[in-house]
């Protein structure tokens, strides 16, 4: 171990007890950015090399969360946009994906995977992957881990809003009748992520500075973190500087 090794320990540590008694997030919600540039960076002339990187380094931010008592954790993996990318990206990519999610639902780990997205746009193999997830962790006690894949704001909204006029168009409620009961609340219940609490905290890795459609409905009132560390080289100490940012805010709540 190296001096910078030993130096960083003690920082990280002293920060993790110097963390402010403040209120803690129960959601969080991670935009892993960074992988391709993090690839380019480090010479490698397959990007494929930083998403396993990035998929290597999911496990570590989980364990950061189960010690800060998070309850929920969502992922961005997929974007529905990046179905668009090159096949010689994109299926490496979800083979990845694929595996990545396997090993969080493998036995002996405690965290209940949720597929969060459009399974409809995703190939068999991926969907297949994310269904035997979701069974085989739904009766675990550990942290609830939504994996975004073909995951798009936009689509989730318009998705919800499909499936409340179906559930009502089956109950024989007319047009006339759904728009004079349409609220908020009502679009809420037919999310992706239903049932859950919104996402208190929201950290995106690589310096971008945007949400770029995630949980758009749900980050309404989330506090923001930008992190300019590329997604696989994110520590814990960039994840503590996080919590600490939220703990020091005052969440006005849209006011």
């Amino acid at each position: 171990m190296g001096l910078r090794d030993v130096v960083y320990g003690v920082y990280e540590r002293r920060l993790a007890r110097a963390l402010p008694d403040g209120p803690r997030p129960r959601h969080v919600g991670v935009i892993l950015d960074g992988n391709r540039r993090w690839a380019r960076a480090a010479g490698a002339k397959d990007v494929s090399h930083g998403h396993r990187a990035g998929a290597d380094h999911i496990e570590d931010l989980l364990s950061w969360c189960e010690d800060a008592h998070v309850e929920v954790v969502t992922l961005w993996l997929l974007s529905s946009d990046n179905l668009n990318r090159s096949p010689d990206e994109l299926v490496p990519l979800l083979g990845i994906i694929e595996d990545t999610v396997r090993e969080l639902a493998a036995p002996g780990k405690p965290w209940r995977v949720n597929p969060v997205g459009s399974l409809d746009l995703l190939p068999s193999s991926t969907v297949l992957a994310l269904k035997d997830a979701a069974e085989s962790t739904r009766d675990r006690p550990g942290m609830l881990v939504n994996a975004a894949i073909g995951y798009g704001g936009r689509r989730e909204i318009a998705d919800a809003v499909r499936a409340l006029l179906n559930e009502h168009a089956s109950r024989g409620t007319s047009l006339e009748e759904v728009a004079s009961l349409l609220d908020a609340e009502h679009i809420a219940e037919h999310l992706y992520t239903r049932g859950q609490p919104d996402p208190d905290l929201v950290i995106r890795t690589s310096g971008e500075q945007r949400l770029g459609g995630f949980l758009l409905w749900q980050s309404a009132h989330s506090e923001f973190y930008f992190c300019d560390a590329l997604w696989p080289d994110f520590r814990r100490i960039d994840f503590l500087r996080a919590l600490r940012s939220y703990a020091l805010r005052n969440r006005r709540f849209g006011t």
